[in-house]
Order: structure tokens, then sequence, then C-alpha cells
């Protein structure tokens, strides 16, 4: 289990990546397709601006690139590979898993965005709670 303190943490739950106490997400669901990249403005516990400057997530999109790509591997290898399927069989699964996991796509790129410029402090979290 990824414990808060650790990148990943904020990474794959898409909480602040400062205080690791809440998510930057207006909506948890990443499913929830007309806000799956609203975020909210601020940290409500240490007080972290997420945007840290005008059109700062379009370096996400170069992160997305990666990321579809690892999960396009994923989707043939588990469809040709290890179900036995046909090689057109096993670029329709990369094509599905594409558009259904789309949304996670973009929060896990925004994630690891932002994470690649913050970094966890535990002190912010002590300050909140004294």
């Amino acid at each position: 289990m990824i414990k808060k303190g650790n990148k990943l943490y904020s990474i794959f739950t898409g909480s602040c990546p400062k205080c690791h106490q809440e998510s930057m997400y207006a909506t948890r669901n990443p499913y929830v397709l007309k806000d799956v990249i609203r975020m909210n403005e601020t940290c409500s516990h240490c007080g972290t601006k997420y945007q840290i400057e005008p059109s700062f997530f379009y370096g996400s999109m170069y992160v997305s690139y990666g990321v579809g790509i690892a999960f396009a591997v994923a989707a043939f290898i588990i469809s040709h590979v290890f179900l036995g399927s046909s090689l057109m069989t096993g670029f329709i699964a990369i094509i599905g898993a594409l558009i259904v996991f789309a949304p996670i796509i973009m929060r896990i790129s925004r994630n690891i965005w932002i994470n690649l410029f913050m970094h966890y402090d535990k002190d912010s979290v002590k300050n909140q709670t004294d």
C-alpha cells in the first residue's frame, strides 16, 4: 500500500502534492466527463495553488502521450499475448482501452506533471493541525 508522503500516493489518488489531505479535483470520479479536468484553485488544508502559472497544465499533454502509450502497450499485451487474440483484435483492444481510460489518463498525466514541480511537505500538515 502506498502511504501519504510518497509522490505515488499523490499521483494515484489525485491529492494535493504538498499535504496529501484533499483531492485536487472538484469531482473525485474521473468519469463525470464535464468535470474531468476541473480542479480546485487551492488546497483548503495547506493553501497550495494548483495552477502555478497560466497554461501550466499544457505540459501534462507530453506526459499524457507517454501514459497513453503505456496503456496501449498493456492493452495489446493482455489481448494478444495473454488472451491469444488476433493482431487486429489486439489493435481494437488498444483503441478501446484508450477510449475507456481517457479520463484516467488525463488525470494521471496532470497528477504526474504537478508532482514534478511540487513536493510533499510534512510541515504543511502539522501547521494545519496545530
